[in-house]
């Protein structure tokens, strides 16, 4: 008699339809400064990445009923052709001004709902994959439900989680984080402290001029 050892396959991962989309930010994390390559030079950048809930696109995942979630990557900086300056203002339906530019609390994103424009495009393998084009803010009498995932930030100060990072964190956001240069000091540091000074996402916002953000 054969003995067959078959391998798990993994679930196919559902590809968020192309459209608009409502959405709230529920997560913001910090993956740290990246290496990478730009026109043949090696470059270094500090990155985020937002996460955001589709409230009205509900799976069950094991055994519980959580909706889809898709997230984009950032350069921290709010530089005038930065794509995060870019989506923030689209979402605030307002341009910064320069008060604000010097004194924007990221962490006000947080729980603050938008349309996501999804796109489709296909990865170096071939394979398709849902891309937020465009963050815009909620057309006027148009409501977002309530947040269902629990807020997350984490950061390199006073929100460095390692428990969340070794236990919760998707594999691959985790790589991220672990490959960059922060993580590495602070591992250098036997998990002490970091050698370089982070960027801080808690700058008070002086004046929303009754923006949301």
């Amino acid at each position: 008699m054969s003995i067959i050892i078959k391998t798990a396959e993994k679930p196919k991962k559902e590809l968020i339809s192309s459209g608009t989309h409502i959405a709230r930010c529920y997560s913001m994390i910090c993956i740290g400064t990246q290496n990478f390559e730009y026109q043949g030079e090696s470059k270094k950048s500090n990155r985020i990445r937002l996460i955001f809930e589709l409230p009205h696109e509900i799976r069950e995942f094991n055994e519980e009923k959580k909706p889809l979630v898709i997230t984009k990557e950032y350069t921290l900086s709010l530089h005038e052709k930065s794509n995060l300056r870019k989506d923030l203002e689209s979402w605030r339906g307002q341009a910064f001004t320069s008060k604000e530019l010097n004194s924007f609390d990221l962490t006000k994103l947080l729980g603050i709902p938008c349309n996501l424009s999804i796109i489709h495009k296909e990865s170096n393998s071939g394979k398709p994959f849902a891309f937020i084009s465009n963050i815009s803010k909620l057309s006027k009498g148009v409501e977002c439900p309530e947040l269902i995932n629990e807020i997350r930030e984490f950061n390199f100060t006073d929100k460095f989680d390692i428990k969340w990072l070794e236990e919760e964190c998707p594999s691959w956001i985790q790589e991220q984080i672990k490959s960059s240069d922060e993580y590495k000091a602070w591992e250098e540091n036997n998990n002490d402290s970091f050698t370089e000074d982070p960027i801080d996402f808690h700058k008070e916002l002086e004046s929303n001029d009754g923006l949301p953000f």
